[in-house]
């Protein structure tokens, strides 16, 4: 027998989040990181060099190489997105931030599927409150909306999500795909059309950005899901049959589509059986996705009764749970344990949503609290970092950063510090907002950490983007060994990695061949990493070494410059 539900819901507190209000908070989380800077490392230059590369045409579509080596990630579709926004871009537009812009989109529509997503399973009737005696209970749509609201500002506040979703990596790429197929998964029993395009999308652009393994995973889950769905959300009888036959036919395609591309990959590497690996996996978990954790497990916690009732799945517990199940099986499992947790976060958004018509009033005060504080502090000494760059005042702020960062010369920009000042005026508002005596809405707790998360985004990205971008870029190395070099006709390599390579080619405007006795460039440059088996490489009385670069800020990215002693005359 089906235990009831522990959600107990009033009309009052569902009331509706104020759209202009969540749509703002989605912009300034969204648009910050996109503009204004450089490509960062590693792996946001280097996928930026494959779409550059596809865009002049010297690389194949379905074979993206850079100076001959293929990316990373056996991805496709992230490069041809980002290559043909360069195609398409207009003159004036620079190169980098036409590459940005599908991304950006991309990243806005992970946050409207996850909110629909979170929405349709709200709807489930096995999620709904409990029924009053004289009525007054939560309505159903309403219901649906308040904890959608919360799942986004769940979703919004995971402190894991704010650097990878604004790189132009397949890691955004497959996070909108995900959180595609999980809104279809969770529309399909209310809607037909719109869900099975959005699963058929979802899948293939899975299976397109380097994850046909997790796509595949996914389609059979959905399958086994509506298999035991034994409820007609919509009347029709012949829904039972036609959700998993498609589901399962669709899976079929999208893995023999990774087939014919050949895009398998055996990526499975298994955590090393010592503390310090598993510690770090543990912190990883912990930071990457808080808050969402432990709202997620006080879900499935005081929803425990609902898990399996009867023989109906409970969609709004078992297909989150899928997902993120998946997504963190993949974590544990896989080298970029980071870019493949990214995919748990819509799904984990969408349990903390869940949690929220259970909180007591203790709970929430206390995630309150410790929100404050912790964005606020943030706030402040990223305020006090830049106050002290541009005045002296503190010292020690600017010091700590000339000894971090030598070589970087701050300055002053009106624009980022008015918008910079606005959102930290918003803040308060907000916090005074929350503090104050108002109605109780169910998704009121998730108001602060959604909020706070977008602040110190935001403010790293206005009043910390300079110093960042010098941090965070090769500009500062490409510049370095620019000045010794000049402008070459072309520049043999060996031993780079793909974002040095990327990088030189977009901020040097190098013509980089790889290291062969076939060639005759007058320069040559050598990872650090690689000068030992240089000499099986070339004849090393043909060069004589010259310099080595180093990036200000990274001792690792280091570039030694040789020099041929007979330079022949090169007609390119």
């Amino acid at each position: 027998m089906t235990q009831p539900t522990p959600a107990i819901v009033a009309q009052g507190a569902v009331r509706r989040l104020p759209r202009a209000a969540l749509i703002l908070l989605c912009i300034a989380y969204v648009l910050p990181g996109w503009i204004g800077r450089d490509p960062w490392k590693s792996a946001d230059i280097s996928a930026f060099g494959y779409m550059a590369e596809i865009a002049r045409g010297s690389a194949q579509w379905l074979h993206p190489q850079l100076t001959g080596l293929p990316p990373e990630v056996n991805a496709l579709l992230p490069y041809w997105l980002g290559a043909l926004a360069i195609q398409w871009a207009p003159d004036w537009m620079a190169t980098d931030f036409a590459a940005r812009v599908p991304f950006a989109l991309l990243l806005g529509f992970s946050l409207t599927a996850t909110w629909y997503g979170t929405y349709y399973l709200a709807r489930d009737r096995q999620a709904q409150p409990v029924p009053f005696a004289f009525g007054g209970e939560a309505l159903l749509p309403d219901y649906a909306r308040a904890v959608a609201d919360g799942g986004l500002l769940a979703f919004i506040g995971s402190l894991g999500l704010a650097q990878l979703s604004h790189e132009t990596t397949p890691a955004l790429a497959q996070l909108c795909f995900t959180a595609l197929s999980f809104y279809a998964l969770a529309a399909l029993p209310y809607r037909r059309w719109m869900p099975s395009l959005g699963i058929a999308v979802g899948l293939t652009g899975l299976t397109l950005s380097g994850a046909p393994t997790m796509a595949a995973l996914f389609g059979a889950g959905g399958v086994a899901l509506y298999f035991f769905d034994r409820s007609a959300v919509r009347g029709q009888q012949d829904s039972r049959t036609y959700r998993p036959l498609a589901l399962a036919l669709l899976t079929a395609l999208t893995m023999l589509l990774a087939t014919e591309l050949d895009l398998w990959r055996w990526r499975i590497e298994l955590p090393e059986s010592s503390w310090a690996e598993w510690r770090s996996l543990g912190r990883l978990l912990l930071w990457f996705t808080w808050p969402t954790w432990p709202l997620a497990f006080w879900t499935l916690w005081r929803w425990r009764r609902q898990w399996i009732g009867g023989d109906i799945p409970n969609r709004h517990l078992m297909l989150p749970l899928g997902f993120a199940s998946v997504a963190i099986a993949a974590t544990l499992s896989t080298a970029s344990a980071d870019r493949s947790l990214l995919l748990a976060l819509p799904a984990l958004a969408a349990l903390a949503a869940f949690a929220l018509p259970t909180l007591g009033r203790s709970v929430a005060a206390l995630i309150d609290w410790f929100t404050l504080l912790f964005f606020s502090g943030c706030a402040f000494i990223i305020w006090v970092v830049w106050i002290s760059l541009q005045t002296g005042v503190p010292s020690q702020p600017a010091l700590n950063v000339a000894r971090l960062a030598p070589g970087f010369e701050n300055s002053f920009s009106a624009t980022p510090f008015l918008i910079a000042l606005s959102a930290t005026g918003a803040w308060a508002w907000l916090v005074k907002w929350r503090v104050g005596r108002h109605r109780a809405a169910i998704w009121k707790s998730l108001v602060l950490p959604a909020g706070g998360a977008a602040l110190s985004w935001l403010l790293l990205m206005t009043l910390w983007s300079p110093m960042l971008d010098y941090a965070r870029s090769y500009a500062p190395l490409v510049g370095r060994v620019m000045t010794v070099m000049h402008q070459p006709p072309c520049v043999e390599v060996h031993g780079l990695s793909r974002g040095q390579i990327a990088a030189f080619q977009f901020h040097g405007k190098l013509n980089l061949e790889p290291l062969s006795s076939a060639n005759s460039c007058p320069w040559l440059m050598v990872g650090k990493d690689a000068v030992e088996t240089l000499s099986t490489r070339t004849d090393l009385s043909q060069w004589r070494w010259l310099a080595t670069e180093r990036h200000p800020v990274d001792r690792y990215e280091t570039i030694l410059l040789y020099q041929r002693v007979n330079p022949l005359t090169i007609t390119r």
